[in-house]
């Protein structure tokens, strides 16, 4: 049988992580407890020195396909999620998320849902707002590796589409090529490769139009063993401004930037 494709945010996931995580202090506990899933986690920023935590429970009625999720970190923000998966068509799960923070005073709402069969990942949620809802909207379809998907946001306030990304790539087992053009100014690609259980290797190339400016990165995460892991991240950005009314005249301005992570 095909394989069911990954939603539009999870293209190109594999490449990101390497480049994203592995680079502060992070602890986290799993464990179950009569039914229920408990996940605490924590996370220290070594450039801020901020210390970040959440507490989550999770409980699943298999029976039903029904999983209540309640969320708290130390932003004193608190979630309440209910989803329910596989019941009323296969491969269907519809999710209900909100979040409050009695700090501000601040709510949120939102309803999910997602479709994934053999070849296709579909994705639609509404996001509620006072100012009036947002929709966002996705699509990936995937066949024999090949994979492309679009991304869309439509903002009922303002009547019109505020983004709208699409996105071409191949994946095997040990290799993802993943390319995507956001909002037909924004270009990015980037290879992911792992080399071996132990070696996992990335790279990255970002541009934007008009700001002639390029943005390269190569990453590399290295398993010491099934508990420590080393990850190191190059990080290359290259800007130019060039009057073309006077190439000659020289006031050109050449820029680069690097920036290594470890």
């Amino acid at each position: 049988p095909m394989a069911i494709p990954p939603s539009y945010v999870d293209l190109g996931k594999s490449a990101r992580d390497i480049f994203n995580k592995g680079y502060g202090l992070v602890i986290s506990n799993l464990c179950f407890l009569l039914g229920e899933e408990f996940t605490t986690s924590g996370s220290s920023n070594t450039d801020t020195g901020k210390v970040n935590g959440s507490l989550e429970t999770k409980y699943k009625w298999a029976e039903y396909g029904l999983t209540f999720t309640e969320k708290w970190n130390t932003d004193n923000t608190l979630g309440t999620e209910i989803a329910i998966e596989d019941q009323i068509a296969k491969g269907l799960k519809l999710t209900f998320d909100t979040t409050f923070s009695p700090n501000t005073g601040k709510k949120s709402g939102k309803i999910k849902s997602a479709y994934k069969r053999e070849c296709l990942n579909l994705g639609c949620d509404v996001d509620f707002d006072f100012a009036g809802p947002a929709i966002h909207g996705s699509a990936v379809f995937g066949y024999e590796g090949w994979l492309a998907g679009y991304q869309m946001t439509f903002d009922s306030a303002k009547s019109k589409l505020t983004r709208n990304n699409f996105s071409v790539g191949y994946k095997t087992g040990d290799f993802q090529l993943h390319t995507n053009v956001n909002d037909g100014s924004e270009f990015g690609g980037s290879i992911y490769q792992k080399v071996s259980d132990s070696l996992e290797t990335a790279v990255n190339l970002a541009w934007t139009a008009g700001s002639n400016s390029t943005r390269f990165g190569i990453a590399a995460k290295y398993k010491l063993d099934s508990t420590a892991s080393i990850s190191v991240s190059v990080k290359l950005t290259l800007s130019a401004l060039i009057d073309g009314k006077s190439i000659n005249a020289g006031g050109h301005k050449l820029g680069l930037g690097l920036e290594l992570e470890a």
